[in-house]
């Protein structure tokens, strides 16, 4: 028996005329990093707005944690780091700030963070190692220390289900080693995690599996089932990225 976190079944989701997801199936296993790899364009940040409720599918189902995904999200189970371009970084608001939004759906009817919820603030922070820089202006921080900051937000909830779009995009190879660590870290702990990405050199390290996408999962499995020469021209339009090669010239 699967310890299924999410179960994603037909889905089906258009905007206009266009198809971006086209009957995706993915079960997404507990206590496990799950990488979603595909080019722009292939439905990677659609897919996980449909998980969020953040767009409607046409047709299909989404189970979160065996249940109605409605409930799961507002239940705070589930928790979404977006890509950099669909946050307002000009927007005045600190990093001890963003991390407080993770506790509002535990807040009562005043809406005032009680002593616990301090406690899980300052729990987070240090956690993603930004204690420091609480109180910097959120667009202050470095690509890296942003994705830190929403994954703390993710933690500072509770959430046992973590989806990150695209968490290494504009990061330097310090701030990908910090985030990689913390989340096998998390990972280790019993959390799971869904990491989108297109650049594929990061991923042998950090997925326990990984999930191909081009609209639909056209491969699913460890990184050295998927990360071969078909399966990739599948999901990146025919050709074989370069960083598929230098991977595959590492192994050597």
């Amino acid at each position: 028996m699967t310890n299924s976190v999410a179960s994603v079944r037909g889905l089906h989701v258009g905007y206009g005329g266009t198809v971006a997801l086209d009957g995706v199936d993915l079960e997404i296993e507990g206590g496990l990093v799950h990488g979603l790899i595909g080019m722009n364009g292939s439905g990677k940040s659609t897919l996980f707005k449909a998980l969020m409720g953040l767009v409607k599918p046409s047709s299909g189902s989404i189970e979160l944690f065996g249940g109605d995904s409605l409930a799961a999200r507002r239940s705070g189970r589930v928790a979404y780091a977006p890509q950099n371009e669909d946050v307002d970084w000009a927007f005045p608001v600190s990093v001890r700030d963003v991390v407080a939004m993770g506790r509002y759906g535990k807040l009562g009817t005043r809406r005032r963070l009680r002593p616990e919820d301090h406690e899980a603030i300052d729990r987070a922070l240090e956690r993603v190692e930004l204690t420091d820089l609480a109180s910097r202006q959120i667009g202050a921080l470095s690509g890296g220390q942003r994705k830190r900051a929403f994954v703390a937000r993710g933690l500072a909830q509770g959430a046992e289900l973590l989806l990150l779009d695209e968490p290494f995009a504009g990061v330097d190879k310090r701030s990908e080693a910090t985030i990689t660590t913390l989340l096998r870290d998390l990972a280790a702990e019993g959390r799971t995690i869904l990491v989108s990405t297109h650049d594929l050199i990061a991923v042998p390290e950090l997925c326990d599996e990984i999930a191909l996408i081009n609209r639909r999962i056209v491969a699913r499995g460890t990184a050295d089932e998927v990360l071969r020469p078909e399966p990739l021209a599948k999901a990146f339009g025919g050709f074989v990225p370069a960083s598929a090669l230098q991977l595959h010239e590492v192994a050597a």
